[in-house]
């Protein structure tokens, strides 16, 4: 059998019952014999374990559109929408902050994150990096919070040092602090504005949340940034109006948007595309008001990217 050598010192420095009694360590009775089942019964387990999540979550849709609130006010105001968690938490939380961009063409500073264990944790595992309350205080410290940012703890246990610490910091300088849990009771709902707990029941594999509470997680975490963005007019309707046309599937993507809400032939689009230096929103006003790019330009600007609100403001 192959074991990995762990760098770590077992100082029972919390009390171990508290860790045995959390919701997200708690056994499955109905993956008990896991190791024992076929391909097929395996995915048969984890498929209905899988499907209570989405009812867990719309448990917790009303804290959902707090947090979505609080996001929309943040970055309407010039603040950001931080994510800081740990491991499989950590991870969710940079990949939502690294989607932003390209989905609604946010600038890279509007949704940042922290993880515990700096970037390589991304890659690597440094899950003892989670006990480290100096470290969860310090880089957040780094991002400079203020009292215009939205900080989103993600932490399944609800009691990771790490990211308590960094919520207490960034609430010590005013932001407005949300935590994301999978246990009932959290110890970090003590420091939270806004506290999202979601009950998804033991995992699969014992202690796992990667499994059921990291779904659980990134569902809430698109339907946070992606509610905020579309209150803030990053999208059009349910379209993706400020897509970069970086690439040949992209481009086909911002001709299809402009031909569906201007109510045009694909020529009339690429050449709008074209005349608008590339740019989707542009166009779309263009071809809404009549303009030229430069007032397109001008009154998108105005309406912070927003692009009803352009069309509407002519």
């Amino acid at each position: 059998m192959r074991c990995n050598r762990i760098d770590f010192q077992y100082t029972m420095a919390i009390d171990p019952e508290k860790i045995r009694k959390l919701a997200t360590e708690a056994s499955n009775a109905e993956s008990g014999q896991l190791d024992s089942m076929s391909a097929l019964e395996i995915a048969r387990v984890i498929n209905k374990q899988d499907a209570k999540v989405a009812y867990a979550v719309r448990r917790v849709l009303p804290k959902i559109a707090e947090a979505i609130e609080s996001v929309t006010q943040s970055i309407e105001r010039g603040g950001r929408l931080i994510y800081v968690g740990a491991g499989t938490s950590g991870r969710l939380g940079a990949l939502d902050a690294s989607e932003c961009p390209p989905t609604f063409n946010t600038p890279p500073e509007a949704v940042q994150f922290v993880i515990a264990g700096g970037v390589k944790a991304l890659y690597s595992a440094t899950e003892g990096a989670e006990d480290s309350s100096e470290e969860g205080a310090a880089d957040l410290s780094a991002l400079r919070p203020t009292r215009l940012d939205t900080v989103i703890g993600l932490a399944a246990s609800g009691r990771t040092p790490y990211t308590i610490a960094a919520l207490e910091f960034a609430r010590s300088r005013g932001a407005t602090t949300i935590a994301v849990a999978c246990t009932k009771k959290p110890e970090i709902a003590k420091i939270t504005d806004i506290m999202i707990v979601v009950d998804v029941g033991p995992e699969v594999v014992t202690g796992s949340t990667r499994m059921k509470a990291g779904t659980a997680q990134k569902m809430i975490c698109n339907m946070i940034t992606t509610g905020a963005m579309a209150r803030l007019g990053y999208v059009y309707g349910n379209l993706m109006v400020n897509v970069h046309l970086t690439n040949e599937k992209l481009f086909e993507r911002g001709i299809g948007i402009v031909m569906k809400i201007c109510g045009i032939p694909r020529s009339d689009a690429m050449r709008a595309l074209e005349a608008s230096g590339n740019s989707v929103p542009v166009a779309i006003v263009m071809l809404k008001t009549g303009m030229l790019r430069s007032q397109a330009e001008k009154i998108l600007t105005k309406a912070q990217g927003n692009v009803r609100k352009a069309i509407a403001s002519h």
